[in-house]
C-alpha cells in the first residue's frame, strides 16, 4: 500500500485527549453541578490571566483549562492490573505510591496514579488518574471472614469486557491505532467508568459501609466508575467564593498548603460536597426500592511547583505547625522563601535547567488531601480496628501484584529538571520493579 492511502493513526495523547474529553462530558451529564465547576474554573482562569502576566510560568491557559485528573476505585491486584493495561493504551503509567490508611481520616485503600511520564507527552495533554485499590489485606478493616467474602465477591465481577483490554494491548504495544477505530475504542472506555444503575444488595452495602463508606463504594456493587473528574484552576480561592455565590455547597475548607503571596507549591484542593444520588436497591426478599447513595463529588484543584525531597521535608514540617498557628501565612514564611529564585538557589523546589522563570508543575497527589476531600464527601469515619498493620502494602508489593514498574516521582522531576542542562534520558528508570508484561 502507497503511504497515501495509508489510513491515518492516532498517537497515544491524541487518544488520551479524547478519553479525557469523552468523561468529562458524560460526568457533566450525570453530574450536572460539575458543568458549573467546569464553567466557573474556566472563567476564573480567563481572568487570572488577564491579571497576572507571569500565570503561564505553571502551564499555559490552553493546557490549564483542558487539564483534568480523574478518581476511580477498584477491589483487587487483578482489577488494578487490568486498568494498567487499559491505560496504557493511552500512554499513562503508574506513579508513586500513596497510602491513605496512614493519612488523619485513614482510607482503608493503597493508590497510584496513572498518568503520562514524558515532558512532551505532559505538554500534549496532562491527564491523569488516581485510582485506589481495596486494602482487603489489613485486618484492622477487614476479619478473615469478611475478607474471604469481599475477595469472593470481586473475584467474580467483570469490570471491563476481555475485548477492551485485549485492543488497549496491542494499541498500548503499536503506540496508537488508526482513526477509523479510536472512536468506537474510546467510546467503550469510557462507558466502562459510568455509574450503573444496576440494583445494589443493600445488605451487603450497608455491611461494608458500617467498616467504610468507600469500601462499600468499591466492593458494594458489581462496577466501577468515576468518583470525581477535577478541572485545575488558577485561584482556588477566588472559584471557592464564586461557587459558594452560586448556592453550591462547598466542603469546609481547601485542602493542602495555605494561601501566601510566596510561590504556589505543590497542590491544593476543594471540592462542593457529595450529591444524593437516586439508585435501586434489593432487599433480603428480592424486592427493589428506591434509595439514594453520595458517592461522588466534585473536585477541583491548583497546582504549583513541584518539591525536592528537601522541600518536601519543610512542607510536611510546615503544615504539622499550622494549627498552632492562627496565621498560616507567618508559618510558611518561617519555612520557605518568598521567590522562586531563593527557592532554586535552596534546592527546593525543581526549576528546568536550574532557571527559577521555569518552574516545574507538581503532577501528582497528596495523600493526606485526597483523605481529607474523600473524608469531607462521606457521613461517616472509618472504623480501624486494632492490632498492628502485617498486611505487606508498599510500592514493591503493588508493583509486583500488578506486575508492572511504579515510576518514582521525584526522579521524573528531576529528570525534567535537566532538560536544557546537559543531555540525559527524559525519564529515568523506575525505582520499584515489578514483572514485565
Amino acid at each position: 500500500m502507497s503511504p497515501l492511502k495509508r489510513q491515518k493513526r492516532l498517537a497515544a495523547w491524541q487518544l488520551r485527549a479524547q478519553f479525557a474529553a469523552g468523561l468529562s462530558a458524560m460526568y457533566a451529564g450525570e453530574v450536572p453541578a460539575y458543568a458549573t465547576l467546569v464553567e466557573v474554573s474556566g472563567q476564573v482562569n480567563a481572568g487570572y490571566v488577564a491579571a497576572h502576566q507571569g500565570a503561564v510560568g505553571l502551564g499555559s491557559l490552553q493546557r490549564v483549562t483542558a487539564e483534568r485528573h480523574g478518581a476511580i476505585r477498584v477491589g483487587s491486584p487483578a482489577e488494578l492490573a487490568a486498568v494498567a493495561d487499559l491505560f496504557a493504551a493511552f500512554g499513562m503509567f503508574p506513579v508513586g505510591y500513596y497510602d491513605l490508611r496512614s493519612a488523619r481520616s485513614p482510607i482503608p485503600v493503597v493508590s497510584t496514579a496513572f498518568r503520562p511520564i514524558s515532558a512532551k507527552e505532559l505538554a500534549l495533554n496532562p491527564f491523569r488518574v488516581f485510582t485506589s485499590m481495596l486494602a482487603t489485606r489489613d485486618r484492622r478493616y477487614f476479619t478473615h471472614d469478611l475478607r474471604a467474602r469481599v475477595e469472593t465477591f470481586l473475584a467474580r465481577r467483570r469490570l471491563f469486557d476481555p475485548a477492551l483490554l485485549a485492543r488497549a494491548r496491542t494499541i498500548a504495544a503499536e503506540g496508537g491505532c488508526d482513526v477509523e477505530e479510536a472512536d468506537a475504542f474510546v467510546a467503550a472506555a469510557v462507558s466502562a467508568f459510568a455509574l450503573s444503575r444496576e440494583p445494589i444488595n443493600k445488605s451487603w452495602y450497608d455491611e461494608l459501609s458500617r467498616v467504610s463508606p468507600v469500601a462499600a463504594d468499591i466492593a458494594g456493587v458489581c462496577s466501577t466508575h468515576i468518583n470525581h473528574l477535577t478541572p485545575r484552576v488558577l485561584d482556588i480561592d477566588e472559584l471557592y467564593r464564586r461557587m459558594t455565590e452560586r448556592g453550591i455547597t462547598m466542603i469546609e475548607a481547601i485542602q493542602g498548603p495555605p494561601r501566601t503571596d510566596g510561590p504556589a507549591v505543590l497542590l491544593r484542593q476543594t471540592s462542593f460536597r457529595a450529591l444524593d444520588e437516586p439508585c435501586l436497591f434489593r432487599g433480603r426478599d428480592g424486592t427493589v426500592r428506591s434509595g439514594h447513595v453520595r458517592v461522588r463529588f466534585g473536585e477541583v484543584e491548583s497546582r504549583g511547583v513541584a518539591l525536592t525531597r528537601r522541600g518536601r521535608e519543610r512542607y510536611d514540617a510546615a503544615m504539622a505547625n499550622l494549627a498552632a498557628e492562627a496565621d498560616p501565612a507567618k508559618v510558611w514564611s518561617r519555612y520557605f522563601p518568598s521567590t522562586d529564585k531563593e527557592m532554586a538557589a535552596d534546592g527546593l523546589a525543581y526549576y528546568r535547567a536550574g532557571d527559577p522563570s521555569a518552574p516545574i508543575v507538581y503532577e501528582d497527589f497528596l495523600p493526606a488531601s485526597a483523605a481529607g476531600i474523600f473524608r469531607s464527601n462521606v457521613d461517616r469515619d472509618t472504623h480501624t480496628g486494632e492490632g498492628a498493620d502485617d498486611s505487606g502494602y508498599d510500592a514493591a508489593w503493588l508493583a509486583g501484584a500488578i506486575g508492572r514498574d511504579i515510576y518514582d516521582p521525584y526522579a521524573l522531576y528531576e529528570a525534567l529538571s535537566q532538560v536544557g542542562a546537559r543531555p540525559q534520558r527524559e525519564v529515568p528508570p523506575p525505582a520499584c520493579g515489578g514483572r514485565s508484561r
